[in-house]
């Protein structure tokens, strides 16, 4: 007989035989059913702060805005998700820095058609290794180029990690808390959030498809990679 039945058979037997055993029987009974629905939903969370960190480098923005969007309606508690999110990606770009550090040359040989733009980005990285490490979660287009790049250019891991942690943490807790506001916004205007919040996420990831799309249409990764190597030319250009 599994334990939480057993455990609910033993209360109810133990109050039925004390004084007044009908009626202090029920309440046994609920106190058990309580602390086992509390479990589930304990575990249910558990499960959802975890999709949330293994996400993250997936399907990018559209992670912490849902999550601040589930914090909102009270599923989940809003400094959770953002720690766990900012965990997640951190972790996620720690492993995409030792890739490169490690596989930098196989990353090349493996994808020849990006090759001129991760050269440019490693020139980048080895002249501002800070900037390059705190721009991890902001350089649209470079997610997972940057963080290798970092790697196989031997940025010291401890700056590494300090910047891109540092990046994590800014990213998780602005975009979680636009998904809070998007949450009362929804309340304010149409007086309720949850009976719209299927749709609400459904809306989120389509505007992340479509902005992943934009960006590659755009070539944003060029752009990035100017704003990251701002300077460089006019310092060649002092040094002729």
């Amino acid at each position: 007989m599994p334990a939480a039945f057993s455990d609910i058979g033993a209360a109810a037997g133990a109050s039925a035989g004390g004084i007044g055993g009908r009626g202090t029987a029920i309440p046994a009974l609920l106190q058990h059913a309580t602390t086992h629905v509390d479990f589930w939903e304990h575990l249910r969370r558990l499960w959802e702060y975890i999709l949330l960190a293994l996400s993250g480098i997936i399907t990018e923005e559209a992670t912490p805005l849902i999550g601040g969007l589930r914090a909102y309606t009270g599923h989940l508690r809003l400094s959770a998700v953002v720690v766990w999110i900012a965990a997640g990606t951190w972790g996620a770009h720690i492993l995409l820095y030792w890739i490169g550090r490690w596989h930098g040359d196989w990353v090349r040989r493996r994808f020849p058609n990006a090759r001129a733009l991760i050269l440019r980005v490693f020139r980048v990285v080895r002249r501002h290794p800070w900037r390059a490490s705190l721009a991890v979660r902001f350089a649209w287009g470079l997610r997972l180029t940057l963080p290798i790049a970092c790697g196989a250019a031997r940025v010291p891991l401890s700056i590494y990690a300090i910047g891109s942690g540092i990046s994590a943490a800014v990213w998780s807790l602005l975009f979680t808390l636009l998904g809070w506001a998007l949450g009362n916004t929804t309340l304010i205007i149409l007086g309720r959030v949850r009976a719209y919040e299927k749709w609400i996420t459904v809306g989120i990831v389509v505007l992340a498809v479509y902005g992943f799309f934009a960006i590659r249409r755009r070539h944003m990764e060029e752009e990035v990679v100017d704003v990251l190597g701002k300077g460089d030319e006019e310092e060649g250009s002092e040094e002729r």
